[in-house]
């Protein structure tokens, strides 16, 4: 089998247009503000959209900015973010965050992600969308969806998320760079599901080399394979 990213991309970027938007692509629809696609995109680390979008909602509501967020203090933090995820080390993570930004950035949300991973809460993969999302700058955010994806498409081998980023880095073109994230978050979520993936229907699977997948089999297989009726 073939396998052309370019024809799988394009084919995904219409199937996933009618999927739900990852919230953190969806705020960036509402307001380009560094600040809150980054607050966005702490909260939603090992946390399901909907659930993070209720609390970006509440927390949004008090503090819409650097400076409301750091007079609100770390405990009511936790209160307006739960139960997002490790709640209590991102309220403390985001009850740091201001005095960061002021310290190391003269009170403005860095543009890179070297500077980005300086403050509070802020790995690679939140940098990276932040950097893509809020600024439209070349990065690449890698999950654990585009890193699984990635690697059962065989456009990458790796062990790591990290790997993947800087295996992509490499070979990804860059005009895909900035979407990558939010397409392969969607079907991630909607098709090629980590645990039981729809293979069954999925619009690429005559594409697609499946290494790794153990795909959902369908109930009327499972009576075939068993010999019955």
């Amino acid at each position: 089998m073939n396998f052309s990213l370019t024809k799988v991309l394009s084919i995904l970027a219409k199937e996933v247009a009618g999927y739900a938007v990852p919230i953190v692509d969806l705020i960036a629809v509402q307001t380009r503000d560094p600040y809150k696609v980054l607050v966005a995109t702490i909260l939603s680390a090992r946390t399901k959209d909907q659930t993070t979008a209720g609390a970006a909602a509440r927390l949004f509501a008090e503090a819409s900015d650097l400076a409301e967020l750091e007079a609100l203090g770390e405990a009511r933090l936790a209160e307006l973010i739960f139960p997002v995820g490790f709640y209590k080390n991102k309220a403390a993570f985001l009850a740091r965050l201001p005095g960061a930004v002021k310290e190391k950035f003269a009170g403005r949300i860095p543009e890179t992600v070297e500077e980005l991973t300086c403050l509070p809460g802020v790995g690679r993969k939140t940098a990276n969308l932040v950097v893509a999302v809020a600024f439209k700058k070349p990065a690449i955010c890698v999950d654990t969806h585009v890193h699984r994806i990635m690697n059962i498409w065989g456009y990458v081998a790796t062990r790591t998320p990290l790997e993947t980023e800087m295996a992509l880095r490499r070979k990804l073109p860059r005009k895909y760079w900035l979407t990558i994230n939010s397409t392969l978050v969607a079907f991630g979520q909607g098709t090629c599901k980590p645990v039981a993936p729809h293979c069954d229907r999925c619009v690429i699977a005559g594409y697609c080399p499946q290494i790794g997948v153990t795909p959902r089999v369908l109930p009327g297989k499972n009576r075939e394979k068993r010999g019955e009726a």
